[in-house]
């Protein structure tokens, strides 16, 4: 069900220092990746992930409406969110910048059951039927119905206030 509320008397909004609150928010930073029907990867960095459900279990995540890879992840039945662990800020830089022709090069990686690539060093990864996506805003997004997942405990690689940290473990 979705409701909407009274909103209150319109003023100008200063997007800038929206998404400077926003900066202060520390999340985890994660990279999505799929397999396209050619064979070949795609991976985006992406710290816009969240749980929904234990039962059935749900998460979600979402990305820019004009993001180059909006069609692959809308029309791919499965992807894998790697949750990445503190070592690994190059990977999500690497995944972060559209000039890298192939970010996969040089990185470590196995095939989860349905062919999709699971990044070698991640904290856990899920590995997701695309189940549903919502359009609001800029963004879509993407909730994905985990049907296997895996966790390897250790320090998480954090973003905040534009910069990268990590969790003590």
């Amino acid at each position: 069900m979705h409701t909407r509320s009274p909103r209150a008397e319109t003023r100008p909004f200063d997007a800038a220092h929206f998404r400077q609150a926003l900066s202060q928010f520390a999340t985890g930073v994660t990279i999505i990746t799929t397999r396209l029907a050619d064979g070949t990867f795609r991976g985006l960095t992406a710290s816009s992930f969240n749980s929904v459900s234990l039962d059935p279990p749900l998460v979600l995540w979402s990305l820019g409406s004009a993001a180059s890879s909006m069609p692959i992840f809308t029309g791919n039945s499965h992807y894998v969110i790697n949750v990445l662990s503190s070592g690994q800020q190059d990977l999500a830089m690497r995944f972060s910048k559209r000039s890298i022709a192939n970010p996969f090069d040089d990185v470590p990686y196995e095939l989860s059951r349905t062919g999709q690539p699971i990044l070698a060093g991640v904290s856990a990864w899920f590995e997701c039927h695309n189940r549903s996506r919502y359009p609001e805003g800029d963004h879509v997004i993407f909730v994905g119905e985990v049907e296997e997942c895996a966790v390897h405990p250790q320090a998480a690689l954090l973003f905040h206030g534009g910069q990268f940290g990590s969790t003590a473990k």
